[in-house]
């Protein structure tokens, strides 16, 4: 079968250059006698010495990667290559002439315009082929598109829509906020006006989609954009991330539909990866509750950093299931082992650490949905404290190096049992760092996003089923982290705690729900209280209006990194502390949930149990058999 011949392949370009040697060199000579008769000892000399020119050239384009670029996407770096060539092709034939002849018959400026020429002849060509590529839009297929940003972002997304004709969208123009950049062109696309005339734009230019390309926008940036865009009445897409831009990866390929997190997150965590690397590598590593939503994240970030071998205990064996699956089809070589079990096997977690000796311990295993354990007293204890504890003897017993517990916003003044209780887990790994060699840090963060069981996931299904979505009140706020943000900042505390801390996470600003659901609505397509409607339904048990990081007595102390804060420890009785838990194992043995209800509020002085109203209860209760019907 033929090889099709095509003007832009290898070989079409490399006889092109080689057509262009000969033109070069003979027109330097025209041009030297001024366009007229070339002198026939010149034109001899021009001859005899124009096959040095030509293999001496040759060697320099190949030598110097003339044929790797492609016309299509001539750019500087391709010119830079043309000019190392010509140049370094002229020096070698002036050298190699002076040897031959000591360059009798060769003006002395024939070589320099030869050199000019030739540029002109490789580059000309190149370049007028892209411009005419790029420029003929009126051929191009696609839906008709608008960048928000004019930036580096914006530049490297339409440049990657340009090099097609039949592409996913057709720019038309950018939209960008800069006075500086209004009606200047980049890649031929003008910067039509700022965000304010996104709408008037759209109408006048016919857009049948928005792409937003400004991943560095912070929340309220964010926000800004996404009202403008919404309304406009056409689709959006955005970037994701600034590490992607960062990384050349801000192409059409990249786009995708703006989510809640877009809205709701903050300037990307930038971590210093070297120390916590250096401090996991070739460590062996246990994650309990490791099929969570947490604890899967912390195993997929824990697994990137050379680990020796990662143990994962489980409950849930569909959790452990997929979590095991995923860690091995992204890690292969990642010596892994995951294991059944319940941190209140006392048994069961006395054998798995004495088996696998682990260095680091990360404690994410918890009961944590909020108004179920208000009626689940027994088992909230029996779980998250009295878990805890056997948890944390195992790791004194087997001198494991760290122990880490994931607490939460809710340990703080807390109004409801799952609160307390880690409030509770907090007090016993402080007292817990006074009595053997294992280092004990506690890390507490608010509400993660998209977490198994958290108000996202909730909102979207209620999105999905028409509505209502429920919201406890209209001024209830709530701090919200990332799931990978917040892992990533449990590795840098680790990293940086030498024992009893509790390092606090920046949440950044509270968000009001209210918010979240109205966003997530109009992010469906839909809108607020027209197409689904938000009830509010009041306060369900244990809630709080606001949630809080730290408690009045805690004092913040920064750290190194800036989105960590280090919170004072307060001090606890040791005794009164191993007695009350003793009493608490007791009456969760016996059943006694009104024992152990105030023996919780006699460990955590500062719970103060919120009541909820008759109506209310029954009124939830009738939610949660809707949901599972």
């Amino acid at each position: 079968m033929a090889m099709k011949f095509r003007l832009r392949s290898t070989g079409a370009v490399f006889i092109h250059d080689m057509l262009m040697i000969p033109v070069a060199w003979f027109g330097a000579y025209w041009l030297r006698f001024n366009l007229g008769v070339i002198p026939d000892f010149a034109i001899n000399h021009a001859v005899e010495y124009f096959p040095y020119v030509i293999i001496i050239q040759t060697l320099f384009f190949h030598t110097l990667g003339l044929y790797r670029g492609v016309w299509r996407f001539a750019s500087v770096p391709d010119l830079m290559r043309i000019v190392k060539a010509v140049t370094g092709g002229v020096l070698a034939v002036a050298a190699a002439l002076f040897l031959l002849s000591r360059l009798n018959g060769v003006p002395r400026s024939v070589l320099p315009l030869y050199s000019a020429i030739l540029i002109l002849l490789l580059c000309g060509p190149r370049f007028v082929y892209r411009f005419w590529k790029d420029n003929r839009r009126s051929e191009r297929i696609g839906p008709r598109s608008i960048v928000i940003g004019a930036g580096m972002a914006g530049e490297m997304l339409v440049r990657d829509l340009l090099r097609e004709n039949r592409s996913d969208y057709v720019p038309i123009g950018f939209v960008d906020d800069d006075r500086a950049k209004l009606n200047r062109d980049i890649h031929g696309i003008r910067v039509l006006g700022p965000c304010e005339a996104l709408r008037d734009l759209i109408e006048r230019e016919q857009v049948q989609i928005i792409l937003i390309a400004i991943p560095s926008a912070n929340d309220a940036q964010m926000r800004r954009i996404v009202e403008f865009c919404e309304s406009c009445n056409v689709p959006f897409l955005t970037l994701p991330s600034v590490s992607e831009v960062l990384s050349g990866r801000a192409t059409r390929d990249e786009l995708r539909d703006v989510s809640i997190g877009d809205l709701l997150g903050r300037a990307p965590v930038r971590l210093d990866w070297q120390p916590i690397r250096s401090r996991m590598e070739h460590k062996t590593v246990l994650v309990t509750g490791g099929g969570g939503s947490i604890g899967s994240e912390l195993c997929n970030q824990i697994s990137r950093l050379s680990i020796a071998k990662l143990v994962i205990l489980e409950k849930s064996e569909f959790n452990l299931y997929k979590v095991e699956a995923d860690l091995r089809c992204r890690h292969p070589g990642l010596s892994l082992l995951a294991l059944l079990g319940d941190v209140t096997d006392e048994s069961a977690v006395d054998n798995i650490v004495s088996r696998f000796r682990p260095d680091v311990i990360y404690h994410a295993a918890a009961y944590k949905h909020v108004p179920l354990l208000e009626t689940q007293v027994r088992e909230a204890v029996k779980n998250n404290i009295i878990g805890t504890k056997i948890l944390a003897e195992a790791a004194i017993r087997h001198q494991v190096s760290e122990f880490v517990l994931i607490s939460t916003d809710k340990a703080v003044n807390p109004t409801n049992v799952m609160g307390s209780c880690k409030r509770a887990a907090e007090i016993l790994c402080q007292n817990f760092n006074h009595t053997g060699q294992t280092r004990f840090i506690t890390v507490r963060f608010g509400n993660v996003l998209d977490s198994a069981g958290s108000v996202v996931p909730l909102f979207r299904q209620q999105i999905r089923d028409g509505g209502p979505i429920t919201v406890t009140d209209p001024e209830i706020t709530r701090f919200f982290m990332t799931i990978p943000e917040a892992c990533q900042l449990i590795l840098e505390a680790a990293a940086v705690g030498n024992g009893g801390e509790i390092f606090i996470l920046d949440m950044g600003e509270p968000v009001k729900i209210s918010y979240l659901a109205e966003q997530m609505i109009r992010l469906s397509g839909k809108r607020p209280n027209e197409d689904i409607k938000i009830e509010y339904i009041g306060l369900r048990p244990g809630e709080k209006m606001h949630e809080e990081l730290f408690h009045q007595k805690e004092k913040l102390v920064k750290t190194a990194h800036k989105k960590l804060f280090l919170a004072r420890s307060r001090e606890y009785d040791g005794n009164e502390l191993r007695r009350r838990i003793s009493e608490l194992q007791t009456a969760c043995i016996r059943f006694d949930d009104d024992s152990v209800l105030r023996l919780l509020k006699e460990l955590v002085p500062e719970y103060s149990r919120v009541e909820t109203s008759v109506d209310n209860l029954v009124y939830i209760q009738g939610a949660r058999k809707r949901e599972f019907a």
